[in-house]
C-alpha cells in the first residue's frame, strides 16, 4: 500500500518536480503551476504525490469544480478534475498510479481526466470512460469521467 500525501508548495517540493522534467516528460511537468502558486508550505495545495524513501515517483493534480461549470455528467454536480497524473520510469508498472487514481476515488465524486497520449489502457482499467466529444466544449481534449457508482474496482 502506498502512502499518498497532499504536497506542499514550497521549495523542496519545487527541486522534486524539477526531477520529473528531467525525465523528458516536459508535457506533463507542473513545475510552471507551482511556481505560480509559490506560498512557503501552503497545506491547500492542489498537488499530491506519492514517495519512495525520501524521492517523490509519482505525482497529481486534483482540483474540486463547482456544480455550476460541470459541462460532463448527468445532472450537474460537483465532480474532481484528474491533471497531470505521472509516474518517473523507473516506478512506472508498481501501482503508484493507481494509488494516485484510487485516492481520487475515495471522495466519492465523479472524475473527469484528460489522458495523455498511449495511457487509454491504464484508464480503462481503472474504470474510466469516455465523453461524447464535443468540439466546443472539448477543444482537441479527449476527456474521460468516472462515475463512483460504477466502479468495479
Amino acid at each position: 500500500m502506498f502512502k499518498v500525501e497532499r504536497l506542499l508548495i514550497n521549495y523542496k517540493t519545487l527541486e522534486e518536480f524539477k526531477k520529473f522534467r528531467e525525465y523528458g516528460i516536459q508535457e506533463l511537468s507542473m513545475l510552471e503551476d507551482l511556481k505560480t502558486n509559490m506560498i512557503e508550505d501552503d497545506s491547500d495545495s492542489p498537488f499530491y504525490g506519492i514517495y519512495f524513501g525520501d524521492k517523490l515517483v509519482a505525482r497529481m493534480s486534483l482540483y474540486r469544480v463547482d456544480k455550476k461549470f460541470d459541462q460532463y455528467f448527468s445532472p450537474q454536480q460537483d465532480y474532481l478534475e484528474l491533471w497531470k497524473l505521472e509516474v518517473i520510469p523507473d516506478y512506472q508498472g508498481k501501482g503508484y498510479g493507481r494509488a494516485l487514481v484510487d485516492y481520487a476515488k475515495s471522495f466519492q465524486l465523479p472524475i473527469k481526466t484528460n489522458p495523455r497520449v498511449k495511457s487509454g489502457d491504464f484508464w480503462t482499467k481503472m474504470h474510466f470512460e469516455p465523453v461524447k466529444y464535443d468540439m466546443e466544449r472539448d477543444k482537441g481534449e479527449n476527456p474521460l469521467i468516472w462515475y463512483p457508482a460504477n466502479d468495479n474496482n
